[in-house]
C-alpha cells in the first residue's frame, strides 16, 4: 500500500519532467589562431631568443638566422651605388683643371703663331706693292696666316667644350643607373632584415619547431605564436538543429575550470555537413551529419579559454534565430 502512494506521488513529477523540453547542448573545444612565423629566406639558425611558452611583446626579437651572403651582398651594392653616383657627378662637370690649362696653353701658342703669320703677311703684301718678291710669296703668306687663325678658332672651341657638362642623354643615362644601384641596395637591405623575425603582436609562445644551429627552409615556420585573445570554440551542431544557429548568435561556452560561461558570437558556420570528427566521437552521436560552427569570446574572456580544452555549448535563449 505505502508503496503505490510513493508511486502516485513521484509519477506526476516525472510525466512533468518528461514534459519539459532539453536545453540544447553541443559538443565542441578550444582552438587557437596561431601565427606561424618564418623567414622568406633560408638558413642556418644562429639565433633564438624564446622559448615556448614565453611571453612575448610585439617587436621583441624572436631568431635570427645566418645572414652572411646577404650582408656581404649588401655592401657590394652600397659599393656599386658609390661608383654610380660618381659617374653621375662626373657627367655634370667639364674637364680637370689640368686639362684645361693644357687647352689654355695650345690656345696661347696658336694666338702667338698667328700674330707671327699675320706681320709675315703684312710684310709681304708691302714688298709685293713695291715689286720686291712675287706674287706667289704673298699667297704663301696668305695660307700660312689662314691656318694659324684656324687653329685659334679650333683650341678656342676646345675650351668652350671643355668647360661644357656631358650633354642631356648621357646624365639621364648615369642618374638612372644610380637609381638602379639604389634599388639594389633596398633588395639587399630587405634581405638582411628578413633574417630576423620579431613578433608580430603580443602573444605566447606555443611551439618551437627548430633548434638553434639547424636548417631552416625558406618559408618554413621556426616556431608558433598564440596572440592575446586569439582562442575560438569549435563546435558541431546536427544537421537537423542546424537552423536553430546564425551568424552573430550568442552562445555560451561552459569547461571544466573555467568558472562562469564565457559568452561568444557565432562568427562562422561551415556550408557543407560531416560526420561527427573523432574528437568528439561518442556513441550518441556516431554516424551523424554535423556542420562545424565557430564562435568567438570577447578578447577579455578569450584568456579563460585553453586550445585543447573540451567545451560545452548552449545558444542563449533570447538569441535564438
Amino acid at each position: 500500500m505505502k508503496l503505490k502512494v510513493v508511486v502516485a506521488a513521484v509519477l506526476p513529477l516525472l510525466l512533468s519532467a518528461c514534459g519539459q523540453k532539453a536545453v540544447e547542448t553541443w559538443s565542441g573545444y578550444a582552438e587557437g589562431d596561431y601565427v606561424y612565423v618564418a623567414a622568406p629566406l633560408g638558413g642556418r639558425l644562429d639565433q633564438l631568443s624564446v622559448r615556448a611558452g614565453d611571453p612575448v611583446r610585439q617587436g621583441a626579437s624572436l631568431f635570427a638566422l645566418d645572414a652572411q651572403a646577404e650582408q656581404a651582398a649588401l655592401s657590394e651594392a652600397q659599393a656599386r651605388v658609390r661608383a654610380s653616383q660618381a659617374q653621375a657627378d662626373n657627367t655634370a662637370k667639364g674637364r680637370r683643371p689640368q686639362e684645361l690649362a693644357v687647352i689654355r696653353a695650345q690656345l696661347a701658342q696658336a694666338q702667338a703663331q698667328a700674330a707671327l703669320a699675320r706681320s709675315a703677311w703684312a710684310r709681304e703684301k708691302e714688298l709685293v706693292g713695291r715689286g720686291f718678291v712675287s706674287a706667289a710669296q704673298l699667297d704663301s703668306a696668305t695660307a700660312t696666316l689662314q691656318q694659324a687663325e684656324a687653329r685659334v678658332l679650333e683650341l678656342e672651341s676646345n675650351l668652350r667644350v671643355a668647360l661644357l657638362p656631358a650633354r642631356e642623354d648621357e646624365r639621364s643615362a648615369a642618374q638612372a643607373q644610380t637609381d638602379s644601384a639604389r634599388e639594389v641596395v633596398r633588395q639587399s637591405e630587405w634581405r638582411v632584415g628578413q633574417k630576423q623575425q620579431v613578433a608580430p603582436a603580443d602573444a605566447q609562445v606555443s611551439e618551437v619547431f627548430f633548434r638553434q644551429g639547424e636548417y631552416v627552409a625558406a618559408g618554413q615556420p621556426v616556431l608558433a605564436l598564440l596572440p592575446a585573445g586569439a582562442v575560438k570554440a569549435r563546435f558541431y551542431v546536427p544537421e537537423a538543429q542546424r537552423a536553430s544557429v546564425a551568424l552573430g548568435q550568442r552562445v555560451q561556452l561552459s569547461c571544466d575550470g573555467c568558472g562562469p560561461p564565457v559568452v561568444a558570437r557565432v562568427s562562422r558556420i561551415a556550408t557543407a555537413p560531416e560526420f561527427t570528427p573523432p574528437v568528439i566521437y561518442s556513441n550518441a552521436q556516431r554516424a551523424r551529419l554535423v556542420y562545424l560552427v565557430e564562435a568567438r569570446p570577447e578578447p577579455a574572456d578569450a584568456t579563460r579559454l585553453h586550445p585543447g580544452q573540451p567545451l560545452d555549448v548552449a545558444p542563449l535563449a533570447q538569441d535564438r534565430p
